[in-house]
């Protein structure tokens, strides 16, 4: 970034513009905090289906999945079963879960990843970019269908699919997405989902690209992550 095209002042200056952007961003926060409220209130689902995933320790319903806790954190990772890596995204997003799965364990959520692919591919590529968190499949379920990050070749072939509570172009037969259950008693509830622009602010890196001059740098790319490759890709 040049010098001479962006604006120069004395940090007088500078401190009283900080001090007007921080009386924005305080603003942002308390919207935020309502916003999430308005989020947990969302009225909620019983899940009804029997879904069957493979996990490292074996089968799996979709209440084992939570173990001994009652709130489940799912990010849909897209990898089908016929590729042979995971969505260069979704790395992206995973590279961010590092860590934290045991401070979500001490608030009593459960934290996995769920893709079409094998289970065997999952590890596989886990193992490649030292990932410990776990990744389950939903192999031969409707699980990714069901929760819209995953589409037929009926629906591939309209031209139109459904995603983020809407129809988007098809351009795959996968889509990331999170979605969130409670478990109360023997019952499973799905009580959120988001997808799209819904997942930013759960990646950390491009949030720290938001705070340096150059921001995210992405506009006159042919797409906004064109830069992206998978962290063991980069080189020198």
């Amino acid at each position: 970034m040049s010098t001479e095209k962006h604006k120069i002042v004395s940090r007088t200056e500078w401190i009283e513009a900080r001090k007007q952007l921080l009386a924005r961003e305080k603003q942002f926060t308390h919207e935020r905090d309502a916003l999430s409220a308005a989020r947990r209130d969302l009225p909620w689902v019983r899940v009804a289906e029997r879904y069957e995933f493979e996990r490292a320790r074996g089968k799996a319903s979709l209440a084992d999945l939570f173990d001994d806790k009652t709130q489940l954190v799912v990010y849909h990772f897209m990898f089908a079963p016929d590729w042979e890596a995971g969505c260069k995204s979704c790395s992206f997003w995973a590279d961010n879960f590092h860590g934290i799965v045991e401070h979500l364990a001490h608030r009593d959520v459960r934290f996995v990843a769920i893709s079409r692919a094998p289970l065997a591919k999952l590890a596989a590529y886990a193992r490649r970019l030292g990932w410990q968190f776990e990744w389950v499949s939903s192999y031969g379920t409707a699980f990714n269908y069901d929760y819209g990050v995953s589409f037929t070749p009926e629906q591939l072939a309209s031209g139109q699919v459904p995603y983020n509570f809407g129809t988007w172009k098809a351009m795959g037969t996968e889509l990331p997405g999170i979605s969130v259950f409670t478990r109360q008693g023997n019952d499973v509830f799905h009580t959120y989902s988001c997808y799209a622009r819904g997942l930013d602010m759960m990646n950390t890196a491009y949030h720290y690209l938001d705070l340096v001059p150059k921001g995210r740098d992405e506009a006159g790319l042919p797409s906004p992550m064109a830069w992206l490759r998978r962290r063991d890709e980069y080189g020198a």
